[in-house]
């Protein structure tokens, strides 16, 4: 997962699903193209944008994307840009905040979550930058389910 990326602000979905796949992905919610193309330059981030015009600038690799719909998004860069899809990856960075997620013992998170959620799991993730807590529920099936369906997966979730 070594591909960083930063995102122009249409396109927040897709960076929630990036993260979700534990890739590095920042949401760039600016206006000024200039700090965009400072911060991506300086982070050394791949800029994925709806804008053509974006391709001018030198030193930064930015890649186009051609749809309107997340689900489309998210095919057209796995494809073009040959992405890894790891099952071991997935849900380790914050989807809100892009922060790499951290274990937490289950007692520590009794009365955080709800009671149903603490009595049926056993791993949780704590995001140190936002406080948000995380656990394997039925999302994690969903999204499994969801990228077998695109063809991103294969049945075995690699």
């Amino acid at each position: 997962m070594d591909k960083k990326f930063i995102v122009t602000r249409e396109m927040g979905k897709l960076a929630k699903w990036l993260r979700i796949l534990g890739y590095d992905c920042v949401y760039f919610g600016g206006t000024q193209v200039a700090d965009l193309i400072i911060q991506a330059l300086r982070d050394k981030r791949m800029l994925l944008t709806r804008s053509a015009a974006l391709t001018k600038y030198t030193g930064v690799r930015v890649v186009v994307v051609r749809h309107d719909l997340v689900e489309d998004q998210l095919e057209q860069v796995v494809a073009e840009l040959g992405l890894s899809l790891d099952d071991a990856a997935m849900f380790e960075r914050c989807v809100e905040c892009n922060t790499p997620l951290e274990k937490i013992e289950k007692e520590k998170v009794k009365g955080k979550v709800p009671e149903y959620v603490f009595e049926t799991q056993e791993t949780f993730k704590l995001c140190p930058s936002c406080g948000k807590y995380f656990w394997k529920g039925t999302h994690w099936d969903m999204v499994g389910d969801w990228l077998k369906n695109r063809g991103l997966v294969d049945e075995k979730g690699s």
